[in-house]
């Protein structure tokens, strides 16, 4: 009969993460264990956080590498993807902080987090206490490890205790043979006891090596808890106290910014209105005195005539003609309003929109050096977080959230002063009434696009 092996000591638990080998934290600073040394629940947390925040990247911002994770379907990204995943969350810069925002969403919604998240968000956003949030879930594996251990000893003790109940079923059957050869049946029941003997041993022993190991899990459970508690307390107290005071300095940060700007911006506004007033008119007088020739000569007697008639009211000022917006733009202190969208849609919709963005502000740009004229254009989009575009001498406006371009293009031409030379270029009929209203100029999407030489010869349908 094969004899036992021996049982193999408990593993000793650690008492901390180790930091990754060669880095020293300056005073101050705040290390991070390296992504071997993290426990594997955390690690595939963090997985799992990268593969779902893939969902909320364009494809212009996901890192290298992760192309082909991201066309995975999100219930497959973290197990597919796994090792991609985490070489751009360690490599990767932006993608982490992307991570590290998904992170602090979910553990900051006001649930209850359990260690593990709480752990795998402070690694990636850096908090002070993240090293200790590390520590005990490496404990709370290495606990489970050693719970998994002592339970396959309770088993090699149960088997052991059946070869024992074999082995008194071998030895009741032997002295039932006793009977018969007593001579033989003695010295073989003499092996059977000695074997039994040794067998009572080291059941002995294992029994102690499990009570051993009983003990030393239950007082590393007794002691985690207690500091689990301990600290998920002074956790709730604290995000307490920051949240408190987060949000009573922004409310300060924002009342104070708002009484500064408010007070500027009432003066800067009604002086520039003033000057762009004064700028037209003044622009006004010496063009008509220009283009009408005036040589100080009586009227016509027709015009006295028709000058006595009820004069018919005024149409749209609008205009179908590339070389008529020409004129209006070199009019004095003329101040062109382009309806974004409206206008790449019509001359170029099978670009991305970056790229749409991108070729108006340069088509833009140059109008405005040819002309001189101020150019504003207005995009839809709160969210839209790239890089301004290029082009001197535009100035480009995104929508805020829930706030529509049409709406801004609207404000925009409420705010010019009486006697402006204001020009609107798009194609929406919203739009178009609204600001003829306010007495604006309007061209369609497809006229602008002829003079910036990208006209794709009709006019788009409008939003």
């Amino acid at each position: 009969m094969t004899e036992p092996a021996p049982p193999t000591a408990p593993m000793a638990v650690p008492d901390a993460v180790e930091v990754e080998a060669g880095v020293e934290a300056m005073p101050g600073e705040v290390t991070v264990p390296d992504w071997a040394s993290l426990p594997g629940a955390v690690r595939a947390r963090i997985v799992d956080w990268a593969a779902r925040s893939l969902s909320g990247l364009a494809p212009a911002e996901l890192p290298s590498g992760l192309a082909k994770v991201a066309k995975f379907t999100p219930a497959k990204r973290a197990k597919l993807g796994a090792g991609p995943l985490a070489q751009a969350v360690v490599d990767d810069a932006a993608f982490r902080a992307t991570v590290a925002e998904l992170a602090r969403q979910e553990t900051t919604a006001g649930v209850s987090v359990d260690d593990v998240s709480a752990a795998a968000a402070a690694y990636l956003l850096h908090l002070p206490d993240h090293r200790a949030k590390l520590d005990r879930v490496g404990r709370a594996d290495q606990v489970e490890e050693l719970r998994a251990r002592v339970a396959d000893q309770e088993r090699s003790l149960m088997r052991l205790r059946s070869r024992v109940e074999t082995i008194t079923s071998e030895r009741d059957q032997a002295r039932r043979e006793l009977a018969d050869a007593a001579p033989a049946a003695e010295r073989e029941l003499d092996k059977l006891r000695s074997r039994l003997r040794e067998q009572g041993v080291r059941i002995r022993a294992m029994e102690q090596q499990v009570a051993a190991a009983r003990n030393e899990t239950a007082q590393a459970v007794g002691a985690l808890e207690t500091e689990l508690a301990t600290a998920r307390a002074a956790a709730v107290n604290a995000q307490s106290r920051a949240a408190d005071a987060a949000d009573r300095a922004d409310r300060a940060a924002r009342a104070l910014t708002a009484a500064r700007d408010e007070a500027g911006r009432d003066r800067a506004a009604a002086d520039r209105r003033l000057d762009l007033l004064l700028t037209t008119l003044q622009g006004a007088t010496a063009g008509l005195r220009r283009e009408l020739m005036l040589t100080g000569g009586g009227a016509d007697p027709a015009d006295i005539v028709a000058a006595a008639l009820p004069s018919a009211a005024p149409g749209r000022s609008r205009s179908a003609d590339p070389a008529m917006l020409t004129s209006w733009l070199q009019l004095p202190a003329a101040h062109l309003i382009v309806d974004g969208y409206n206008v790449t849609k019509t001359g170029y919709p099978e670009l991305a929109l970056v790229d749409q963005r991108d070729r108006l502000i340069r088509g833009l740009a140059s109008l405005a050096a040819r002309t001189s004229a101020d150019i504003t254009v207005v995009f839809d989009g709160a969210a839209v977080t790239t890089a301004q575009p290029p082009g001197r001498g535009v100035r480009v406006l995104f929508s805020a959230a829930g706030v529509i371009a049409d709406d801004v293009i609207r404000k925009l031409v409420a705010e010019e002063p009486p006697g402006r030379v204001v020009v609107v270029a798009s194609s929406d009929r919203e739009v178009v009434t609204g600001v003829t209203k306010s007495g604006a100029r309007t061209v369609a999407s497809s006229v602008l696009l002829d003079l910036l030489g990208s006209g794709r010869g009709t006019p788009g349908p409008g939003r």
